[in-house]
């Protein structure tokens, strides 16, 4: 639906005035993400590592080792990119004097249904997804994989809980963070949809990791700007958070089942390859995702002059 009212990438436009809110809030973001969220989880770790074990820092340096990950650590990072929802909740509520749930959608608040409904074409782009590889040569994925199972052991399900739990925090804390507030905050900044997905995308590819190969942060930027573009268009985060829980879920359960934890974390290598398969996804979903929308008549912006005067009170 389209209207009076604002759209999702400029609701922020809707709270306290000034410009450099947007580009302080982003700076604080990443300050908060990379000093202030690690730092403060690693306490409760400390605390538990202090009581199970014998070598306080030796333990924690191998739980923060992400290229021999453990349980443990996988849980640790999951919860540190979790931490992007609260992070963005304080960011909206106490610079911008907004409620944090404008981060979710318009309305404002999650669209449980639409949500539901997005898992289910996540499943269906899924398979297209396998059709298409299955007919290209042989992608690279940047994942080692043996080609035999792997045995089911104690680890094996500690990682298979944590995944299955804390997972889905993980990535909707990068959706919150990527193509929530960062995309209102650079769409308020810029009044612009196309500054709104384009520009936390690379910062999501970057946040990945500088040291990937080309197909692989083409690959995430890919989905950033897929996503980013479903937030613009259907008004919310839900389905980037549908597509994002499935591909992690995926990418997780293969590495369990096939490979290791360690480079699932952290890919190297990559074929171009793997570009149709991801657009094929990619694409698929889009569109799917953007006609269930329409057809569910979701409001793509706000109630007309309902974030006005706002601050907080909305």
């Amino acid at each position: 639906m389209t209207g009076p009212g604002l759209p999702y990438h400029l609701v922020l436009r809707g709270g306290r005035p000034g410009w450099w809110r947007p580009a302080v809030g982003a700076v604080a973001f990443v300050l908060a993400m990379l000093v202030i969220a690690p730092i403060l989880l690693q306490l409760p770790l400390l605390t538990y590592l202090g009581l199970t074990g014998d070598d306080l820092f030796g333990d924690l340096e191998r739980t923060l080792d992400l290229d021999d990950p453990t349980p443990l650590g996988l849980a640790y990072l999951n919860l540190v990119l979790a931490a992007a929802i609260p992070v963005t909740w304080l960011l909206v509520r106490y610079l911008h004097g907004l409620k944090p749930r404008w981060l979710a959608s318009v309305m404002p608040r999650l669209r449980w249904r639409f949500l539901l409904v997005c898992f289910g074409l996540s499943l269906v782009s899924l398979i297209a997804t396998l059709l298409v590889s299955a007919v290209l040569p042989a992608q690279d994925t940047g994942v080692e994989m043996t080609g035999e199972l792997n045995d089911f052991t104690r680890t094996t399900r500690d990682f298979l809980l944590i995944v299955l739990f804390l997972t889905p925090l993980q990535a909707a804390g990068e959706e919150y963070a990527f193509r929530g507030y960062l995309a209102q905050a650079f769409g308020g900044l810029f009044r612009s949809r196309v500054a709104a997905v384009v520009v936390p995308s690379i910062l999501f590819a970057l946040a990945h990791g500088v040291g990937q190969s080309a197909p692989i942060f083409f690959d995430r930027f890919a989905f950033g700007l897929v996503a980013g573009t479903l937030v613009i268009l259907t008004g919310g985060l839900e389905a980037g958070i549908a597509m994002h829980v499935l591909n992690n879920w995926l990418a997780f359960g293969i590495a369990l089942a096939y490979g290791d934890m360690g480079t699932s974390l952290n890919p190297t290598g990559g074929s171009w390859w793997t570009i149709p398969v991801t657009l094929t996804q990619s694409l698929t979903y889009l569109a799917l995702a953007l006609w269930v929308a329409r057809l569910m008549g979701l409001r793509t912006r706000t109630e007309p002059a309902v974030l006005e005067a706002s601050e907080g009170r909305v």
